[in-house]
């Protein structure tokens, strides 16, 4: 298997820290996509962030789902 790129695991830290930062766990990350009309299992989307494989807008869409209106990247 390819390793992550380094913008890969930024994308995926990223998210990791913002749901940590409000306090969403995946479980409920996947009840709060599910509440905008995306349709993700949980292991779907342990595996997207543990591999850091994930579109820009799966991003988008979760950056949503938990509220956050912005994101630092450094």
């Amino acid at each position: 298997m390819a390793e992550k790129t380094d913008y890969e695991m930024l994308a995926a830290n990223l998210l990791k820290a913002e749901l940590k930062r409000k306090g969403v766990t995946y479980a409920a990350l996947v009840e709060k996509l599910a509440q905008i009309g995306v349709d993700e299992k949980e292991v779907n989307v342990r595996n997207k962030l543990s591999r850091g494989k994930f579109t820009a807008a799966f991003l988008l869409q979760c950056l949503s789902a938990i509220g956050s209106s912005s994101l630092h990247l450094d």
